[in-house]
């Protein structure tokens, strides 16, 4: 009998914990989006990088640090950041769009190519954007392109 009162007990006190560690997970997913709204970067990139403590496979926080990084310019970070967001989920059409434009940006023609057919089979928010991604991505068409073209 005390064996299933020890094993209630825990099982109570488990998911009391559990519960307590997602509910301040998301509390700094939160605070870490009002900052970012609010323009306050640096202090928002402390609140996504705790979040990311709790849950490592929080896409939106990942999202939310390449925003930042973008803001920033800094590419190698965002690229990162981007490519974390996809690992977690591969459909997220909004880093798929932010890629491409990165891949635009590195001249990368190829990998930006790509990332617009997949950004085409996917896109779900981001949709009305396939026209600015293929205006730009034929600003860096390379030379042995245009000839077959």
């Amino acid at each position: 009998m005390k064996k299933i009162f020890y094993l209630a007990a825990f099982f109570i006190i488990h998911h009391f914990l559990t519960f307590a560690v997602l509910s301040k997970e998301s509390k700094f997913l939160n605070k870490g989006v009002e900052l970012f709204n609010k323009k306050e970067f640096e202090k928002s990139k402390i609140f996504f990088e705790r979040d990311l403590v709790f849950d490592p496979k929080s896409e939106k926080s990942y999202l939310y640090l390449a925003k930042i990084f973008k803001v920033n310019g800094n590419d190698e970070e965002e690229e990162v950041n981007l490519k974390n967001v996809l690992l977690i989920n591969p459909q997220n059409d909004e880093a798929i769009y932010m890629l491409t434009l990165l891949k635009i940006k590195q001249s990368d023609y190829d990998k930006a190519k790509d990332l617009l057919s997949k950004f085409l089979l996917v896109c779900n928010t981001f949709c009305s954007k396939d026209k600015e991604i293929e205006e730009k991505l034929l600003k860096i068409i390379p030379e042995n392109e245009k000839n077959n073209n």
